[in-house]
């Protein structure tokens, strides 16, 4: 399949269409523009790298198209943008549906016409630039839900290229560690790092890789610099990796429910915290019945047990009040979950966020919503 997308992307590369790079984070997704650009015949021109996720929402129309003098506070000269900056080159636009709707507009006029106007500026400006797209969501659900614009996605998808994870191409995994290993080897002067080991071998490639290639590098990096040893036993491995049992199993399973795959730790988490929610729940629905009548003892722990293959609650002997349902809103794990981030990292936001595995923009948008914004560096 990864030779597929790179056949893909020489075949487009000569051409100035459109191309919409998906694929889950740490893939491999920025290497594709590279390959595209430097296959075209716009090898020679300006090659820019744009993170949409990393602009806060508003500057990124300065960014991307330039302002004039004067145009908001801080403007204190003319600045030209990338846009302008790329003609006749190719931009790369990774992470692209972070985009603000607004900015989505204007980037629509510059796929349709080639023009864009400065900020503060009644100036049209024409630019010739190849746009290359990249993105880990799912656009099409983000169309769905009203935050990427339909005429958006059709124009940048011209010719898409799905990235496969790493889980799905094992053949990958043994090659880039020894790349990897022979990079980080010729970086440091240093003999590369080695795995002749078949239990070492058999639980690098049955580990799932949620971090995709560049876990895979990270781990190849720390390995090269911390162990003494070259050769790389399966202990080695388990060390670096805690991880390594638990990844092995990514189906969680619950009896009586619809088996699900879960793509990170936090979503096995919340998916727990439901059903022990949805549980309590039942027994506090049975208790109620018992007590009011309307449902026999032995019936009811009849119903409970078939259900959840647990023993049995002791009989009730008096009645007890229902408890209010507590609140296990999302919303509030979230909460939890980005404070103890910024807690983890001393408040650096930028950390915070590559551990919660979204962008700085979302952030920023998540602490202005919950009101955490008093947390700061």
């Amino acid at each position: 399949m990864l030779n597929r997308s790179i056949d893909v992307a020489l075949q487009v590369a000569p051409t100035d269409l459109s191309v919409l790079i998906t694929g889950e984070s740490g893939v491999g997704k920025e290497t594709f523009p590279q390959i595209i650009h430097q296959n075209s015949p716009r090898k020679h021109g300006v090659y820019i790298a744009v993170n949409c996720g990393a602009i806060p929402e508003g500057t990124i129309d300065s960014e991307l198209f330039g302002h004039e003098k004067g145009s908001f506070t801080g403007a204190l000269a003319d600045r030209k943008g990338y846009f302008e900056s790329a003609d006749g080159g190719t931009i790369f636009l990774d992470e692209v549906g972070e985009l603000p709707v607004p900015t989505q507009a204007r980037l629509l006029r510059v796929l349709e016409t080639g023009e864009f106007i400065k900020v503060g500026s009644a100036k049209v400006q024409k630019t010739n630039v190849r746009i290359v797209a990249a993105t880990n969501v799912n656009l099409i659900r983000a169309v769905s839900e009203g935050n990427f614009r339909e005429d958006l996605f059709y124009r940048l998808s011209t010719v898409p290229i799905t990235v496969p994870p790493l889980r799905e191409r094992v053949e990958d995994i043994l090659l880039l560690f020894r790349k990897f290993a022979g990079d980080c080897a010729e970086k440091y002067r240093m003999p590369p790092v080695h795995i002749d080991d078949n239990e070492a071998r058999e639980l690098l490639l049955a580990y799932r890789w949620p971090g995709n290639v560049r876990e895979l590098k990270n781990i190849t990096e720390r390995i090269s610099i911390i162990e003494e040893s070259r050769a790389i036993t399966a202990d080695i491995l388990r060390y670096h990796i805690p991880n390594l049992q638990a990844e092995k199993l990514p189906v969680l399973l619950t009896q009586g429910r619809e088996q699900k795959v879960f793509s990170n730790e936090r979503e096995i988490l919340y998916q727990v915290l439901f059903d022990m929610k949805n549980d309590v729940n039942e027994l506090k629905k049975l208790v109620h019945d018992i007590i009011s009548g309307k449902v026999p003892m032995h019936v009811a722990e009849e119903a409970f047990v078939h259900q959840h293959p647990i023993p049995a609650p002791a009989p009730i002997e008096e009645a007890v009040p229902v408890v209010e349902e507590e609140n296990l809103s999302i919303e509030d794990m979230e909460k939890d979950m980005i404070r103890k981030a910024l807690e983890k990292h001393s408040g650096n936001r930028r950390n915070a966020a590559a551990d919660l595995r979204i962008s700085e923009r979302t952030l920023y948008r998540k602490l202005k919503e919950y009101n955490l914004d008093n947390i700061t560096e």
